[in-house]
């Protein structure tokens, strides 16, 4: 098929907004269509089309195959999630063979091959999964991962395809049956698989695309995001199918080295829907040159999603302002909030309106936990800004509290726990009733783990509760401390990462790694200490500045900052430089290091 076939504009089916019982439902419906999914290399050239109507044929065809090799109902089919048209055939065949897939990282990261063969060992583990796949450029490590577990079938979609194909009879998945397992993407701990039903992600899939995005028939999206990420499966694969709307891929790893790329592809196919992190803005403005925005037609592009916790409103100025002679709109903006244990989606800002800044007394957040409105020049030495986007409100059928520790509710502008409750909301953890029952409750209220306050309706996310950093009872926000040492000219987005550890005195000391690129001694002391300076007058605090090279921070498999893995590896040091003193006294040496 070439690209004209899977233009939206080929398609004569009437639309249908994810009104299914089941993913399999979804895309016999879409099948009856010309649109589908486009597959693209790193030359922004079609490497690979598949329509909606060969997909539900490849995947009816292997789902026989997989029947037939004995697993039973509900086994696990573990998918390495690489950006590749036969991860769409394997996900929607284990949904007419009643089976239930497994998306896993297709991301080799710092650590390595080690590293990310023990990543997949252990998620495979977590999953029991009987059946597993992985294209040839990651079978390897996957076989590697597999070699103590007792597989019923692992290869390569050849390896499946060389099956003979029985006459069998598909029982698809029911509503009430898990649909899939999503990994979470483990910012503050190890992954665990969500379990999200048929009915749930359907449920979640009919908000998205009548409220959310307000899907409409000549729609055509373009993503790069990992189809092993919520924002990318659900949002990017399965949202697209569920409307009948055709959509445009890069792989993850051609828009990491050429994020430019991503526009090239909106303009060359008129993309009107397209979602990122605030960090995908970011590298786009990085790399485009000024004289490519001229050669750019971004004014068919009318959803500009963004999404994560919390949403930094600077990198989407700065693309805004760069791409504006394109035709892009910065109203095309549209926050959101959610999470892979609500599928997706929980809220989404309204629609032509861009992002909605809300300024804050920086001061009496920390101290009091309150989102006192505050004028952006009214800020000043003494007084903190601090500025957070609206991520809209709730999707129809959710609700949303904001409570305090005790569990009570608090009033609007009150910063506390984040809690949902919608139809979406995962059925638990798999394997871990305890993980389960820490964050869900019996009637159905799910412990979101974020930290937020409520504006009217709308929701504004401030952080993750396990990342807060709390000095002498006051809040301090780590992204806070990040986004000061970034102003810095030698430290670029996404170089820092701020914690906090407990010093042999039971005291909470902050932290911050940062990646730096210089090798003079002389000026990395000097940007120490002009950090350690700018810290203490902005914030009142005294926090350690530890330099580390470049591509050491460690991230999550969706390419957020860990910081609970940057603490891990900070733990790690001095541990390793102060091998020899008491374990009480690991953390006293490294503050003296840098006392000022």
């Amino acid at each position: 098929m070439d690209i004209t076939d899977a233009t939206p504009a080929a398609n004569d089916l009437p639309l249908r907004i994810a009104d299914f019982s089941t993913l399999a439902e979804a895309l016999d419906y879409a099948a009856k269509g010309k649109t589908g999914y486009n597959f693209y290399h790193a030359g922004v050239k079609l490497q690979e089309s598949l329509s909606y109507a060969q997909l539900r044929e490849d995947a009816r065809s292997l789902a026989r195959r997989l029947v037939d090799l004995g697993a039973n109902r509900g086994s696990r089919v573990a998918l390495v999630a690489d950006t590749h048209p036969d991860f769409m055939r394997f996900f929607f065949a284990c949904q007419y063979a009643g089976l239930i897939p497994v998306p896993l990282p297709a991301s080799i990261n710092l650590g390595g091959r080690k590293a990310y063969v023990s990543q997949l060992k252990r998620l495979l583990a977590i999953c029991q999964a009987d059946i597993a796949m992985a294209t040839d450029e990651f079978l390897p490590y996957l076989t590697e991962a597999a070699q103590e577990l007792k597989l019923r079938f692992l290869g390569s979609p050849q390896d499946f395809n060389d099956l003979a194909e029985p006459n069998v009879k598909l029982r698809p998945s029911k509503p009430n049956e898990v649909a899939y397992l999503q990994y979470t993407s483990g910012s503050t701990r190890f992954p665990r698989g969500v379990m999200i039903t048929q009915k749930a992600v359907l449920s979640n899939l009919f908000a998205i695309l009548k409220y959310g995005i307000q899907a409409r028939p000549g729609d055509r999206a373009v993503s790069w995001l990992p189809f092993f990420h919520d924002m990318g499966l659900v949002g990017l694969v399965l949202s697209p199918m569920a409307a009948q709307i055709s959509v445009d891929y890069l792989n993850t790893r051609d828009f990491g080295m050429r994020p430019r790329l991503w526009l090239t592809l909106m303009s060359q196919n008129r993309g009107t829907v397209s979602f990122s992190p605030p960090f995908g803005y970011e590298l786009a403005a990085r790399r485009v040159r000024a004289d490519e925005v001229d050669k750019l037609d971004l004014s068919a592009w009318r959803i500009a999603g963004v999404g994560a916790e919390p949403i930094r409103t600077e990198p989407l100025k700065r693309f805004a302002d760069l791409l504006a002679p394109s035709g892009f709109d910065r109203r095309s903006f549209v926050a959101s909030y959610g999470m892979a244990e609500c599928s997706l989606a929980v809220s989404f800002a309204p629609l032509g309106q861009g992002a909605d800044v809300d300024y804050v007394d920086g001061n009496v957040l920390a101290e009091e936990q309150k989102a006192q409105p505050l004028h952006p020049k009214q800020g000043s030495r003494t007084v903190r800004t601090n500025a957070f986007t609206n991520c809209g409100a709730p999707l129809p059928g959710y609700e949303v509290e904001v409570r305090d520790a005790q569990g009570l509710v608090l009033p609007e502008r009150h910063c506390g726990t984040l809690y949902v409750r919608g139809p979406s909301v995962m059925s638990g953890y798999f394997g871990d009733l305890q993980a389960t029952r820490e964050v869900l409750s019996p009637d159905g209220w799910l412990n979101t783990g974020d930290l937020a306050y409520r504006v009217g309706n709308g929701i504004v996310i401030t952080g993750r509760e396990k990342d807060l950093i709390i000095i002498s009872g006051r809040n301090i926000w780590p992204q806070d401390l990040e986004n000061l040492a970034e102003q810095q000219p030698e430290i670029r987005t996404g170089d820092a990462s701020a914690f906090s550890v407990t010093d042999p005195e039971g005291q909470e000391r902050a932290v911050m790694m940062v990646q730096c690129r210089q090798s003079d001694e002389q000026k990395r002391a000097g940007l120490r200490e002009r950090l350690h300076g700018l810290v203490s007058e902005e914030f009142g605090i005294d926090c350690l500045i530890e330099l580390v090279p470049r591509n050491t921070l460690p991230r999550t498999t969706s390419g957020k900052l860990s910081r609970s893995g940057a603490r891990k590896e900070y733990l790690k040091r001095i541990k390793a430089e102060q091998a020899t003193e008491l374990n009480e006294s690991l953390y006293t040496s490294a503050f003296r290091r840098q006392a000022i």
